[in-house]
C-alpha cells in the first residue's frame, strides 16, 4: 500500500497528486495543478521582495564607488585634519564592499533556525526589519558625516539577504506543484538579476549616480521591502510547514486550497497526512545528523559543491573584469559602461530561457551544459585577454566570450543551485541543510571577492586559468555525483541516497 511509505516518500510534494504513485501516467488532479493567479501571487510577493535585496545591493555600490570613495576621504580628512591616502580610502571602501557577504554569512547559517521558529512566510516578513535598518544606516549616512553607518548598513543588508537566500527558494519549493517546481525555483535568480540590471541602470549618472543622490539610490532598497509588507501578508504560509512542523491540518489544508485555487486538494492533503505521521516516529534532524547520516550526508555534499561551484565558476570575476575588457576593445568609458549593463540583460534573458528550459531538460543537463560551456569559453576567453591590447580581433573576440559566459552561466548554475537543495532534503533535514549550503555560497563569494583582484594584479589576465581549472573539476563532480531531481519525488532521490551509502 502507497500509504505505508516512509516520511522521506511523502516528503517532497509540493503539489502533485500523484507524488505517491510516480509514473508515466498522470491524473487530471496533476495535470490541473499548474499555475493560477493565486500561486503567481504568493511567488511575487515572495521573490520580489526578497531576492530584489539580495540582487540590488550586489549591484548597487559599484556605479557610484568613486563618487562614495571621495565622500569617505572627505569625511576622515575632516576628522583628522590630515591629508588621506587612496590606500586608506581603497581600505575602507573594501571593508564595505566585503562586509555584505560577511553579513550574507550569518544570514544564511541562522536561516534554519528562523524557518523553523517564524516558519518560511513569517520569516521573510520579519526580516524585513533589517532593510528598514540598513535604509535608515545607508540614507543618513552622508548627512550624518559617517561611512561607518554605511558599513553597518552593509552588513545589516547582507544578513537579510543571506537569510532571503535560503528562506525564499524553501518558500517557493514547499507551495509548487512539483512538475513546475524547478521553475518556479528559478524565478529567485531571474529576480536577483533583474534587480543587479535595475541597481546598473539607476546607477548610472544621468540618474541617482551623482554626488548628491547616491544615499537616495542605496536607500531604494526600501521599496522591494514595503512591496512584500503589503502583498505577502494576503497568501497563505507554507502548507507542509503548517502540518509537518505544526500539526495544523486544518490550516495545512486551507493554505494549500489557496495556493490551487480548488477544493481538490485531497490526495495532497492525504501525502502531507501521511509524512505527518511517519515523522511523528523519527527524531529531529540536526546538523550533527547531516554529517553523520550517510543518506543525508550524500546530498549535504553534493548540495555545498554546486554552491561552491556556482561561486567560484568566476562569474563574479568576469562580471567585474567586463568593463575593462570593452575598454580594451576600443570603447570608450560611457559605451564600456552600456556594453556591461548589456551584458547585465543578457543575464535576465537567459535567466528567463532556464526557467522554461529546466523542467524540460533537467536539472543536471542545465548543469553539465552550463559549467562544461564555461570551461571551454573561459580558456578562450584567457587566451583572447592575453593579446587584446595588440590585436583587435582578440579584444573584439573577448567581447563575445564575456557574453557567452554569462549565456552559459545563467542557462544553469546561475539559477538551479538556489533551489536544489531544497529538492534533496526532506522536509526535517530542508531547513538545516539550507543553512549550511546559504552559509557556504555566501562564504565562497567572500573569498572571490577578497581574491580576485590581488590575484588579478598578480597574474594579470591569467587569472582566469584558476577558474578554468575549477569549473572542468565541478562539471566531473556534476557528471558522476548529481542526480536528477526532476519530476522526481524525495523517496526517489533518497532512494539513490541510500544504494550509494550502502555500497
Amino acid at each position: 500500500m502507497e500509504i505505508s511509505k516512509s516520511k522521506e516518500e511523502v516528503q517532497e510534494q509540493p503539489s502533485t497528486p500523484t507524488a505517491l504513485a510516480p509514473s508515466t501516467k498522470q491524473t487530471s488532479a496533476h495535470k490541473d495543478a499548474g499555475l493560477n493567479g493565486r500561486l503567481l501571487f504568493a511567488i511575487a510577493a515572495a521573490a520580489l521582495g526578497s531576492s530584489f535585496q539580495h540582487g540590488y545591493n550586489t549591484g548597487v555600490v559599484n556605479a557610484p564607488q568613486s563618487l562614495i570613495e571621495a565622500w569617505i576621504q572627505d569625511v576622515k580628512g575632516n576628522r583628522t585634519g590630515e591629508i588621506i591616502s587612496k590606500n586608506q580610502v581603497t581600505a575602507i571602501w573594501s571593508v564595505a564592499v566585503s562586509i555584505f557577504c560577511v553579513g550574507g554569512m550569518i544570514g544564511g547559517a541562522l536561516v534554519g533556525t528562523i524557518a523553523d521558529r517564524f516558519g518560511r512566510k513569517g520569516g521573510l516578513l520579519l526580516i524585513n526589519v533589517l532593510v528598514v535598518m540598513t535604509v535608515l544606516l545607508e540614507g543618513f549616512s552622508k548627512m550624518a558625516s559617517s561611512y561607518e553607518m554605511l558599513i553597518i548598513g552593509r552588513f545589516i543588508i547582507g544578513i537579510n539577504s543571506g537569510l532571503n537566500a535560503g528562506l525564499a527558494p524553501m518558500y517557493l519549493a514547499e507551495i509548487s506543484p512539483m512538475h513546475l517546481r524547478g521553475a518556479v525555483g528559478t524565478v529567485y535568480q531571474l529576480v536577483i538579476t533583474i534587480s543587479i540590471l535595475i541597481a546598473q541602470i539607476l546607477g548610472m549618472n544621468q540618474l541617482l549616480g551623482t554626488e548628491q543622490h547616491w544615499p537616495l539610490l542605496l536607500s531604494l532598497t526600501i521599496v522591494p521591502a514595503i512591496f512584500q509588507c503589503l502583498t505577502l501578508p494576503l497568501c497563505p504560509e507554507s502548507p507542509k510547514y503548517l502540518l509537518l512542523c505544526r500539526g495544523k491540518d486544518a490550516d495545512a489544508q486551507k493554505a494549500l486550497t489557496w495556493l490551487r485555487s480548488s477544493n481538490d486538494v485531497y490526495e495532497e492533503m492525504e501525502e502531507m497526512r501521511n509524512e505527518y505521521e511517519s515523522m511523528k516516529m523519527l527524531p529531529t534532524v540536526g546538523l550533527r545528523d547531516l554529517f553523520v547520516n550517510s543518506t543525508l550526508r550524500i546530498p549535504l555534499v553534493i548540495a555545498v559543491m554546486v554552491m561552491l561551484a556556482q561561486q567560484l565558476s568566476g562569474i563574479n570575476a568576469v562580471m567585474f573584469f567586463s568593463t575593462k575588457i570593452f575598454t580594451m576593445a576600443s570603447l570608450d568609458d560611457h559605451a564600456a559602461q552600456s556594453a556591461t549593463m548589456g551584458v547585465g540583460a543578457m543575464n535576465v534573458i537567459m535567466t528567463l530561457v532556464s526557467l522554461v528550459l529546466v523542467e524540460k531538460c533537467g536539472r543536471k543537463t542545465l548543469l553539465l551544459l552550463g559549467f562544461g560551456g564555461m570551461v571551454i569559453d573561459t580558456a578562450l576567453l584567457t587566451i583572447c585577454i592575453t593579446y587584446a591590447s595588440a590585436s583587435t580581433a582578440a579584444a573584439y573576440l573577448s567581447i563575445i566570450f564575456v557574453i557567452l559566459f554569462v549565456v552559459f552561466f545563467a542557462i544553469g548554475p546561475g539559477s538551479i543551485p538556489w533551489f536544489l537543495v531544497s529538492e534533496l532534503f526532506n522536509q526535517s533535514a530542508r531547513p538545516a541543510a539550507t543553512s549550511i549550503s546559504i552559509a557556504i555560497n555566501w562564504s565562497a563569494n567572500f573569498v572571490v571577492g577578497i581574491a580576485f583582484l590581488p590575484l588579478q594584479e598578480v597574474m594579470g589576465s591569467k587569472v582566469f586559468i584558476i577558474f578554468v581549472i575549477i569549473q572542468a573539476v565541478f562539471t566531473l563532480f556534476i557528471w558522476r555525483k548529481v542526480p536528477e531531481t526532476k519530476n522526481k519525488t524525495i523517496e526517489e532521490i533518497s532512494s539513490m541516497f541510500r544504494q550509494r551509502s550502502y555500497q
